[in-house]
């Protein structure tokens, strides 16, 4: 059985799939998918701690379905403009997972992570699967990957 770490921009995904399609990410469906015949080394899905009931209760959920969820401050700035970025921990985590894994799984759109994609292939030859929106994700990130999964129906929630 081949080995899988699996980590989710937690955010990134949410605005990407509500923009595209209005609707929520399955992470259950996800978890089915990218666990299917592989053993799960670690599986964690970052996101960004504003402090509210609704928010707790989903990270309950991530965790039952097998993911730690690590959480940072939302910090509001003076000037309005908002921080929350987990890129380099995602970068720290999979580099550390991933070269212990077979495959990557990593569920973001974001361009920064495509040097990343490209040194778990070349250095440790780790297998690198992006998950994210079409037209939303970064064309640098998806030809750095092994593999490109377009988020779509069986991916999203219903409405």
């Amino acid at each position: 059985m081949r080995s899988v770490t699996i980590l989710v921009d937690v955010q990134n995904i949410y605005y990407t799939c509500r923009e595209a399609y209005q609707r929520n990410f399955d992470y259950n469906a996800f978890w089915r998918q990218v666990s299917a015949d592989r053993t799960v080394v670690k599986a964690i899905a970052y996101a960004i701690d504003r402090g509210d009931e609704k928010q707790r209760q989903f990270q309950n959920i991530l965790r039952a379905i097998g993911f730690e969820v690590k959480l940072k401050p939302f910090i509001q700035r003076a000037d309005g403009s908002a921080k929350g970025d987990w890129d380099v921990g995602i970068t720290i985590d999979a580099i550390e997972y991933g070269q212990r894994s077979d495959v990557l799984v990593l569920a973001s759109g974001d361009g920064d992570f495509a040097l990343l994609a490209e040194t778990l292939i070349t250095k440790y030859l780790t297998e690198v699967e992006i998950y994210g929106v079409a037209g939303l994700t970064a064309q640098a990130l998806s030809n750095a990957a092994s593999r490109f999964i377009a988020i779509e129906e069986p991916l999203l929630l219903p409405k």
